[in-house]
């Protein structure tokens, strides 16, 4: 488990596993501690779809690597159980961004608000997501 709040060292080795999303679309950790992940993400031809605009899959993975930063820092693992997107705006821009926060947590289940912008400060993306934790025995 990752401390609450872990050295960008930490977070890049403890997320190094999660191979999707940070191999095949290249998503980077920006930030992250108890309740809060960043990610981003260059935009890059592999990302784009068939009408040249940024694929709704690959936004979709940003939001959810943010999740992945923001609920498994100083938590019980945490898993995306349920989530809706909501695709405002194809970007012009070079980069995405996804920020995700925690707005209340239980025991078990957790709900974060994502937002995905672009590097021109436009808002491409909000997702709401509810979140799974695996209790850990103690």
């Amino acid at each position: 488990m990752l401390p609450e709040h872990p050295t960008m060292e930490e977070m890049e080795a403890f997320f190094s596993q999660d191979r999707y999303a940070t191999e095949a679309t290249k998503c980077r950790i920006r930030e992250g501690w108890k309740g809060h992940g960043v990610a981003e993400m260059d935009i890059e031809e592999i990302h784009m779809n068939a009408q040249g605009k940024v694929m709704g899959g690959a936004i979709f993975t940003l939001a959810d690597f943010a999740l992945a930063i923001a609920s498994n820092i100083a938590q019980d693992p945490t898993v995306n159980l349920q989530s809706s997107i909501e695709y405002l705006k194809a970007t012009r821009g070079t980069k995405l961004i996804a920020t995700a926060d925690c707005v209340k947590e239980g025991r078990r289940i957790a709900f974060y608000d994502v937002v995905v912008e672009d590097d021109l400060g436009e808002l491409i993306a909000k997702v709401s997501i509810v979140g799974y934790r695996h209790v850990q025995a103690q």
